[in-house]
This record gives structure tokens, sequence and C-alpha cells, in this order.
């Protein structure tokens, strides 16, 4: 996909969108005040994400899934509606996976 890694890091900037969409829901997930019924879902999938962003070279299907399980959980949730998108968008800089 012809992604280049950040100048001097050596990180593939996808990576670092991801950790840095992630960290965000997770933040704002935590100051919501309001409680639902799937949010340990939520917080578990985005430990998920966080720990593949970390580990480098995420499995793509591993982190759709992750995606759709966030997504169902939170559900309408508003407040959190934008940093969902960046996690969404992060995990799209992947591509597809590879069929077979």
């Amino acid at each position: 996909m012809g992604h280049k890694p950040l100048t001097g890091s050596g990180e593939d900037p996808r990576v670092a969108e991801l950790r840095t969409a992630v960290s965000r829901l997770r933040r704002e997930l935590a100051g919501l005040r309001i409680d639902f019924p799937d949010r340990p879902i939520a917080e578990d999938e985005l430990a998920a994400l966080a720990a593949m962003a970390v580990g480098g070279m995420p499995e793509i299907p591993r982190m759709r899934r992750s995606l759709l399980l966030i997504a169902g959980a939170i559900g309408s949730v508003s407040a959190v509606a934008a940093a969902l998108r960046e996690v969404r968008n992060a995990v799209d800089l992947f591509g597809e996976p590879p069929r077979g």
C-alpha cells in the first residue's frame, strides 16, 4: 500500500494512527458518566486494539472483529461517536485482509 515508516522512528504511520485513535476513544469512554451494559466489552476490545498497536503489525481480521464489537457495544452513545469514527478510519488504513 505504499506506507513508509515515519522518519527516524521506523514506525508504520498506520500503527501510530491506530494507537492515537484507540487512546482517544479509551479516554473519552472513561470520561463518560453514563453506564451501558456492554461497556466492559468495549473496554476489553479497546485494550486488545491497543496491545496490537504496541505489537507493531496488527492482524487485520482481529482488528476488524474488535472494531465491530466496540461499535456494537457502544451502540448509539453519541458522546464518543467522533472518537469511534477515528478508530474505524485508523483500522481502515490497513486495508482489507487477504482472501484465501
